[in-house]
């Protein structure tokens, strides 16, 4: 199953109010997501938040096209409130007011994925 990483640049020195801001994190009304078709598309397995200076890293586990991650996510209530949080702290602001915003600042912060290895990719008995 795989995992994504999305990159925020934030203000060095600001770790622990970022910290809070993610403590009180309202989680997604529902794991599943849709394509817009509305059929579906996978669903969400697990989520991290990394922060060192002026680094942050969403960790996304997944099942699914990761294409539908971004619209879903732009459709929650507590992920509009956690970015209205957030934008003081940010080094650079981004619009992601919108479906077609939040898709465009997922899409160009997505980390690009050069190895993923997990129990269900090892060789078992080499």
């Amino acid at each position: 199953m795989p995992y994504a990483a999305i990159t925020y640049k934030v203000q060095p020195g600001h770790e622990d109010e970022i910290a809070e801001i993610f403590a009180r994190f309202q989680r997604v009304d529902t794991p599943e997501f849709q394509a817009e078709d509305g059929a579906p598309a996978g669903r969400l397995l697990g989520t991290a938040v990394f922060i060192k200076d002026e680094f942050m890293v969403r960790v996304i586990h997944y099942e699914g096209d990761f294409r539908a991650i971004a619209r879903h996510m732009a459709g929650q209530k507590g992920v509009h409130l956690i970015e209205d949080q957030l934008a003081p702290y940010l080094a650079e602001q981004r619009d992601t007011s919108t479906a077609e915003g939040f898709g465009a600042y997922f899409k160009n912060a997505s980390m690009r994925c050069i190895s993923q290895l997990s129990v269900d990719t090892h060789p078992v008995g080499s």
